[in-house]
């Protein structure tokens, strides 16, 4: 189905200085900086003067904007999908997310790629956010490839005091804050963001040079904290946002600002420890922004449709960039379709660890393409399906699908339209800022000029068309929940003119794509229900594992019997135990 494989296969080449025969140490390094959140509309390449991020920008124009870059909608299945190279219906985990109670996790059986680079001589670490299941201790990240952990198991926590709060149950409140296996609260009172750059300069500062390094730094931010204190930022970085009116999207600018610090420090440390010559550095928010709604964060994937758990542009497609010395071309803007099921292979072919060859991997490598800035190729792609909510979203190259929405389609619109007036004063010098940050003062190379700055935002920056026709004109109304919609988002990115009515057989066409990727779905892992084993005051005020825990016991390890015998049965079935 993937029409880009034959190319990949003729792109194929030998990547001269990536690796050795025989040494473990020539490997490059792969790091890999996970933004939770965070808009399409929130980082300055795009083109927003609001909120300036030279550090990332930096990092863009230095290497490749990825202008296309695609996710599941969700923190839950976009991490999976990272980490198998499968879409979440190969993994069971397309249904919603690991909601901080519910006894379920990415099942054992599948092989991630901190297992796969641990194999190939790599020291892996996981800094920040984890969110695949913890309800079981050999679903943790320690057990699941990763060496060394610092961080949290659930969705989101407090940026300070690293507590979860369940405001809708009868919980204490627990502390999700975790090295390796043992509860830490080393971090205590110190912003989130600040203490993952922390741990993530430590790791590499502290690394055997002899051995490659493999770290995810996944950072809370720019995710909401705990429902009654949900936006917290350092209030130095918000002070530097008072254009912006909102107070909201004043603390969540400060967010960034943190967000865009921490990249400028983890690449000087990969520089001062000689390591940034040898590295890959992968950097991408794994949803887009909720702008409204549950865990709202006021960010913007305008003028993109929809937001965070939707099936539209605005939900699944994200901020990204790729840097490294071994990329071929650098400089330029990348309008191939890529998508988080591609890591895998990519990074892995970077770095010539071989993969097992019945893995089964949804994804391709693009690392040849996307070196060489070769022509984008078309690509099929499934984004959403999710037959427990009862919707979908696939694109067949630039043409897209939509059946069915999230929350009975009230986010289906155009949300996040930055206020006029609110440019940051600094943006009338933005090349310089972006030439006097940190990560451009490390990478060595010769600055981008202004004209090349402003030549690579503009292509990043998203505009809808204007076209002759009326949007409002009721042959091109699209409400999803009543029928499938289709869209020509090489026109139309903004998904303004659904010309399902003009071409049925087309629509018929991509439903029927739609339905054949069904037949090779896995039922849904989730278990969707309140397990009250899960409650802090079980575990010493920490959250932690509780599948031997019983109701009201200590958290000492107890064999499931009676009632909660069925629940390991279940599990056993579903590969969890």
């Amino acid at each position: 189905m993937n029409l880009l494989l034959p190319v990949l296969l003729s792109l194929s080449v030998a990547i001269s200085g990536c690796h050795g025969e025989g040494e473990a140490s020539a490997k490059p390094n792969i790091i890999i900086i996970l933004i939770d959140d965070m808009g399409f509309n929130d980082v300055s390449f795009h083109g927003s003067n609001q909120i300036l991020t030279p550090n990332i920008d930096a990092l863009a124009y230095n290497g490749i904007l990825l202008n296309r870059h695609y996710v599941p909608n969700l923190c839950t299945p976009s991490r999976a999908t990272l980490l198998t190279g499968k879409y979440p219906i190969h993994t069971g985990m397309q249904h919603f997310v690991i909601v901080t109670d519910e006894p379920w996790g990415l099942p054992r059986q599948e092989r991630l790629m901190p297992e796969l680079f641990r194999d190939a001589g790599y020291a892996t670490h996981l800094v920040g956010k984890w969110h695949l299941g913890f309800w079981r201790k050999d679903l943790t990240p320690t057990m699941r490839g990763f060496d060394h952990h610092f961080g949290y198991y659930n969705g989101y926590m407090d940026y300070y005091d690293q507590t979860v709060r369940m405001l809708d149950r009868n919980y204490s409140t627990g502390l999700d804050f975790r090295r390796d296996l043992e509860p830490c609260r080393e971090a205590e009172g110190t912003y989130a963001t600040e203490a993952f750059t922390t741990e993530a300069r430590k790791v590499i500062e502290r690394h055997d040079k002899n051995r490659p390094l493999f770290m995810v730094l996944s950072h809370l931010a720019v995710h909401t904290g705990n429902e009654d204190n949900p936006m917290q930022a350092p209030e130095d970085e918000v002070a530097k946002f008072a254009h912006i009116r909102d107070p909201k999207r004043r603390t969540y600018a400060g967010m960034i600002s943190s967000l865009d610090k921490s990249v400028g420090q983890t690449m000087r440390a990969l520089a001062d420890n000689g390591m940034l010559n040898n590295s890959i550095v992968l950097l991408y928010s794994d949803n887009g922004a909720p702008t409204v709604g549950i865990h709202s964060n006021a960010g913007s994937n305008y003028p993109f449709r929809g937001q965070k758990e939707s099936p539209w542009e605005g939900g699944i497609r994200s901020v990204g960039a790729l840097w490294s010395p071994l990329l071929q071309q650098r400089g330029y803007v990348s309008n191939q379709a890529i998508h988080a099921i591609d890591w895998l292979p990519t990074l892995a072919a970077a770095a010539g660890v071989s993969l097992p060859s019945d893995l089964r991997l949804d994804g391709l490598n693009l690392w040849p393409s996307l070196s060489a800035s070769a022509q984008p190729q078309p690509r099929n792609l499934l984004h959403v399906l999710d037959d427990v909510f009862g919707y979908s979203s696939y694109t067949q190259d630039t043409l897209k699908y939509v059946n069915g929405s999230s929350f009975e389609g009230r986010y289906d619109h155009w949300l996040g339209e930055l206020e006029d007036g609110e440019e940051d004063p600094n943006s009338r010098d933005y090349g310089q800022l972006v030439r006097a940050s940190e990560v451009q003062a490390v990478l060595g190379s010769v600055a981008p000029t202004d004209d090349r700055i402003r030549q690579m935002r503009d292509e990043a920056t998203q505009r809808c068309p204007i076209q002759e026709r009326d949007p409002e004109d009721p042959v091109y109304l699209c409400e999803p929940l009543k029928a499938a919609c289709l869209f020509d988002l090489a026109n139309d990115p903004c998904e303004r003119y659904n010309l399902a009515n003009l071409y049925p057989l087309q629509l018929q066409l991509l439903a029927q794509e739609v339905e054949e990727l069904r037949l090779t779905a896995l039922p849904s892992a989730r278990v969707p229900r309140a397990d009250v084993r899960a409650d802090p005051a079980l575990h010493d005020g920490h959250w932690e594992w509780w599948n031997n825990t019983l109701p009201g016991s200590s958290a000492a390890a107890l064999p499931p019997s009676g009632p909660w015998l069925w629940l390991c049965l279940f599990n056993i079935v579903y590969s969890f135990c």
